[in-house]
């Protein structure tokens, strides 16, 4: 089981879209969407993350926020504020009170992804993973480096994102649509077939004479990393 992450967060669509993303990483999610009742589950359960909105109903992310940090169970927990407040001073006010990191909303959830794991690294390092190996390949989420055989991959920014995203959840298809929300962001607005493209810029990297292709295509439904790949020695 990997790290567990509760999202506070009154805007279902966006808890939705989250909890799919942070579960596509490998997270245990849980979700509450009213700040009295996020307090009552902290005090059963204490998460390895808190995704935390700021405006909630029942109890306000910022008093919430407070009241976590009082509570000797929860006083280095790690925090990400979610607003749409982003003036200086709300920033400010939301670190001060005991945010580890805030984020403005509309936000990309790459970059979101990329915080969780970075916070993550600085308090629970044993939770992620730096290095990811599959068969003869490896890639290194701090050097920003991938390698086949040894050999060093020379991959674009987007290839790297998107082989490091397929590679944390080999076997599992991945469809045009959620590749996208996950690699570009979802406040990105580009066609579907954009994905071909850079998944063919990846395939040309990454293959190897007389070598199995790692990214497998599966007809009308996406791209995933190859399992059986991913097995191999």
């Amino acid at each position: 089981m990997g790290p567990r992450v509760l999202i506070v967060e009154d805007e279902e669509p966006l808890t939705l879209l989250l909890r799919y993303n942070l579960e596509a990483e490998g997270y245990d999610v849980d979700c509450v969407a009213r700040g009295d009742e996020a307090e009552i589950r902290l005090r059963e359960q204490v998460p390895d993350l808190v995704l935390l909105d700021w405006m909630l109903p029942g109890l306000s992310g910022i008093e919430l926020c407070r009241r976590i940090r009082v509570r000797t169970e929860t006083e280095r927990m790690p925090i990400i504020m979610l607003t749409a407040r982003g003036e200086e001073g709300d920033r400010i006010r939301g670190l001060a009170t005991g945010a580890d990191d805030y984020i403005v909303k509309p936000f990309s959830v790459p970059e979101l992804l990329a915080r969780v794991r970075a916070l993550l690294r600085r308090t629970k390092p044993t939770h992620i993973a730096s290095l990811l190996t599959a068969g003869d390949m490896e890639l290194d989420r701090e050097t920003h480096r991938a390698r086949r055989e040894g050999r060093e991959l020379h991959l674009g920014p987007t290839e790297f994102r998107l082989l490091e995203f397929l590679m944390r959840s080999p076997g599992r298809v991945f469809s045009r649509e959620h590749l996208l929300n996950a690699v570009w962001g979802h406040d990105v607005y580009i066609d579907e077939r954009t994905v071909d493209v850079h998944v063919g810029r990846l395939r040309k990297a990454i293959s190897l004479p007389r070598k199995p292709d790692p990214i497998r295509t599966v007809r009308g439904a996406g791209y995933s990393f190859d399992e059986t790949f991913a097995r191999s020695e």
